[in-house]
């Protein structure tokens, strides 16, 4: 009985503002089509994503603990330095002329 006083009270309001029953009913249908767009969105977005996350990064975990790869190098050593040595050696010039 309250949803249909507070129709009929919407009713009288939207008499007075000048919008018609027409007006009123494809102003609801765009917010209902724009819910609706939004939550369909989130929807196929969260499979995607999980699709993706779970090929891609699943996958590519997978086969590096098969093979062995360690893509960070965190074990601890008792080093002097972290740094990696890049063996940056001067290479003749006719390399650097052709690098692909």
């Amino acid at each position: 009985m309250k949803k249909l006083k507070q129709f009929l009270i919407g009713a009288k309001k939207s008499k007075i503002s000048g919008t018609s029953k027409n007006q009123r009913f494809l102003i609801g249908f765009k917010k209902g089509m724009g819910n609706f767009g939004h939550n369909i969105a989130l929807i196929i977005n969260t499979i995607l994503l999980t699709f993706v996350y779970l090929i891609g990064v699943g996958l590519t975990s997978i086969f590096a603990k098969i093979v062995g790869k360690h893509f960070l190098e965190i074990k601890l050593s008792k080093k002097d330095s972290y740094w990696s040595d890049l063996n940056l050696k001067k290479k003749p010039i006719e390399k650097y002329y052709r690098q692909f």
